[in-house]
Formats: structure tokens, C-alpha cells, sequence
């Protein structure tokens, strides 16, 4: 047996047994629920909680947004087809009403956030200290060129509440009426951002209680790659060429770092929702555009469809 089998196996028995000791402690089995998003690391935790708890009965719940890729919607509804473990939620309301009414994402959560705050009158010292441009830390600063959204109330309906209204509402209604209070997710550590300062367990601050418990923290790609090829898992045809996904998520979201890759990609192989994406972030895309941030020298589906007539 080589290093890199030895560091495989040592890893499996260790997250399997992280998740036997978790269950023992909070039984998983009856107050968890696998938080699924059809995308590789949720699929990775699916089967290997089914290696750590034989016969496990702990619902697997996808929220489809209208912002999922269809692929992964078909993916999942595959899975649901042939294990009723699987449950399928919708918003109340439907993705183009909500961004209307609540607002867009624009840039990152941080920065639409304090849009958010600024069109309702807040002026607490994190707005000022935002708007900064002195801070050693240019992380949390807002950039000089979107300084102007500051300048007006309410001209920019901006907001960080797309992710609240479309995923964590919906979960936290379906949690209470089940009494599921465990969300266990696929998220690991080394994806980087805050997830790099994520434990295993996550307790309430008030009440002590485990709320979170992310399995498969530890692990990295490598680990997860080897895992999905020796149990011979079958992703999502995205994470496959001529996709060749690494990451899924909502289609088109304007908070993602890569959006003009992912725009790109979908332009040459998912064309019809690539249109969708630029009719649900509209104006978002339109404003990146402007400023040449994010979507930089990429005109829109439309404008290359009226080019090329």
C-alpha cells in the first residue's frame, strides 16, 4: 500500500467515524437532514453518509430556485426518482419578482449588504468605515468605483438577500414543520473564503445546540476525487467535457468571482440559459458592463446574436 492509498483509507475511516460519533451524540437519523444541492461535494457526502450509517433514513433536501442549472435538476430528480429520501422544495416566490422587490446581488454579499443597509437610512460607524477609502485592510473597503452608489438613497436596489429568500427561507420553514434542527452540508475547508475558518460542528450561539455539522471539512479535492472514482459515483453531467463544471451553484449568480467563464461556457454549450441568465440579472449585467467590472469587454448574448444575423 502507497502514501497517497494509506492517506485515502486513514481519511475515509476517520470522516466516517467523525460522522458515527456525531450521530451517536445527536442522532442524525432523526434531527438532521443533508442540505443537497446536486452539485460534486453534496453528492460526495450522500453516499458516504451511507457507508457511515447503513440504511440511514436522514432526508436529502434540494431547493430548486429557478437559478439551478437544468442539468441538476434533472440530476437530481433522477436520484429522486429511485430513493424517496430525496425532497424537492420551491420558493413561494419566484427568482425575477423577488429581485425586484428585495434586491439584486452586486459585486459580494459584503458590499450589497451595505448598499442594502444604506438605502434604509442606516449610518452606523460599518457603513461609514465601508466607505473609507484609508482602511489598511482594502478587503472590506468599497472600491472607489462604486462609491457612487452611496450617493443617493434607494437609486440602486442592490441587496444580500437572494440567497435568504431563495434557499435559507424555504429550508428553515421545511426544518421547523420536520423538526430537522441539523443541516449537514459537503462544505470543505479548502475551498478558501470564510470556509476556511469553519469547524466541524457548529453549535448556537444561545443555546448550545448543534445546528451545522459538516462532514467532509477535512477532506480536499484529491481525497474527494479518489472517493467518487473507487465507488464509482457518477456526478452531474456537468462536472463532465465538455462542461467540465468545478463548481455549480445558481447559473449566472452576479456575486461569482468567475461569472465571465461561466457565461462564456454556457454561451457555447447551454445557450438557451445563457439568455435566461441575462434576462434574470439584468440589471446587474448591465451595470458591469458599464464599468467594465466582472463581465469586462463581454457584450451580452443578445448583442452577439444581433451581430452575427
Amino acid at each position: 500500500m502507497n502514501n497517497n492509498t494509506l492517506d485515502y483509507e486513514l481519511t475515509l475511516f476517520d470522516r466516517i467515524e467523525v460522522i458515527k460519533t456525531v450521530n451517536k451524540q445527536h442522532d442524525l437519523e432523526h434531527n438532521s437532514y443533508l442540505s443537497f444541492s446536486g452539485g460534486k461535494d453534496s453528492t460526495v457526502l450522500h453516499y458516504l453518509l451511507d457507508m457511515a450509517l447503513p440504511n440511514n433514513r436522514i432526508p436529502r433536501v434540494f431547493i430548486n430556485t429557478g437559478i439551478e442549472y437544468n442539468d441538476i435538476v434533472s440530476f437530481v430528480k433522477g436520484l429522486a426518482d429511485n430513493d424517496d429520501r430525496f425532497i424537492i422544495l420551491t420558493p413561494k416566490v419566484p427568482i425575477k419578482p423577488m429581485l425586484e422587490k428585495f434586491g439584486y446581488p452586486f459585486k459580494s454579499k459584503e458590499h450589497a449588504l451595505r448598499v442594502y443597509q444604506f438605502n434604509r437610512g442606516t449610518n452606523a460607524n460599518f457603513i461609514k468605515k465601508y466607505l473609507r477609502q484609508t482602511d489598511y485592510d482594502g478587503k472590506y473597503v468599497c472600491p472607489k468605483i462604486l462609491l457612487y452608489q452611496f450617493e443617493k438613497q434607494g437609486q440602486y436596489n442592490y441587496s444580500h438577500l437572494c440567497c435568504q429568500k431563495m434557499k435559507k427561507e424555504p429550508i428553515h420553514e421545511w426544518q421547523k414543520v420536520n423538526k430537522r434542527p441539523i443541516t449537514l452540508t459537503g462544505m470543505r475547508n479548502d475551498e478558501g473564503g470564510n470556509r476556511q475558518r469553519l469547524g466541524c460542528v457548529i453549535t448556537d450561539g444561545k443555546t448550545k445546540k448543534v445546528v451545522k455539522f459538516h462532514p467532509l471539512i477535512k477532506v480536499n479535492e484529491e481525497w474527494e476525487n479518489e472517493f467518487i472514482t473507487k465507488n464509482n459515483i457518477s456526478l452531474c453531467k456537468l462536472y463532465y467535457p465538455p462542461f467540465n463544471f468545478k463548481r455549480t451553484g445558481c447559473k449566472g449568480c452576479p456575486f461569482a468571482l468567475t461569472l465571465a467563464e461561466q457565461l462564456d461556457t454556457m454561451a457555447k454549450y447551454l445557450p438557451n440559459e445563457r439568455k435566461q441568465c441575462e434576462v434574470i440579472w439584468k440589471p446587474v449585467y448591465e451595470e458591469y458592463r458599464r464599468l467594465n467590472y466582472r463581465l469586462k469587454n463581454q457584450m451580452s448574448i443578445f448583442d452577439f446574436l444581433e451581430e452575427t444575423k
